[in-house]
C-alpha cells in the first residue's frame, strides 16, 4: 500500500510539476502550479519538501526586500499632470 501510494504521488506530482514547468515557455500560470507540483510532491518525497521549503524563504525575502522600498508611485496622479498641461 506505501509502495502504490508513492508511485500515485509520483505520478500526480511529476504531471503537475511537467505542466508548470512547460507554462515557464507557455501561456499559463507556471509561479502557481510549480510550488502546487513541489506540495503534492513533499507528501512522500524530502527532496521536494526542501524544494519546497527553500522557495517559501525566497518568496519571503523577496516580499521582505519590496516592503522596505517603499510604496510604489500612483501614475494615475502622473497621468493627471500630463493632461492638465496639454
Amino acid at each position: 500500500m506505501n509502495l502504490m501510494k508513492k508511485v500515485l504521488v509520483a505520478i500526480a506530482g511529476g504531471s503537475v510539476l511537467a505542466a508548470g514547468i512547460a507554462m515557464l515557455v507557455l501561456p499559463g500560470p507556471a509561479l502557481v502550479v510549480i510550488p502546487a507540483a513541489l506540495a503534492i510532491l513533499a507528501i512522500e518525497f524530502h527532496w521536494a519538501r526542501r524544494w519546497l521549503a527553500w522557495l517559501r524563504e525566497r518568496l519571503k525575502a523577496i516580499g521582505a526586500n519590496k516592503s522596505s522600498i517603499g510604496p510604489t508611485p500612483n501614475l494615475n496622479s502622473l497621468d493627471a499632470g500630463r493632461t492638465q498641461e496639454r
